[in-house]
């Protein structure tokens, strides 16, 4: 098991859907929102993901699939 934060940037196409409640549902993984600043047409979201590492892969692939941006946490970097 891992726990990973990322960072979770969405636009004003993506702002409104349920994408975190989507992705726990979908995969293994467990979801805790560690910070956010969401605003009607833009929003980030710093996000744990506590899971298999392949599932965390999976995840973060799907997000992206989705439109929305991945990146590390900022202060962090991804290896």
């Amino acid at each position: 098991m891992a726990k990973i934060p990322i960072m979770l940037t969405y636009s004003k196409e993506t702002i409104k859907e349920p994408l975190i409640y989507n992705a726990a549902k979908k995969f293994n993984v467990v979801t805790n929102i560690r910070r956010a600043d969401v605003q009607e047409g833009i929003g980030w979201i710093i996000l744990e993901l506590d899971g298999e590492p392949e599932e965390i892969d999976k995840v973060t692939k799907w997000f992206e699939e989705q439109g929305v941006r991945v990146d590390p946490p900022e202060g962090q970097s991804s290896g």
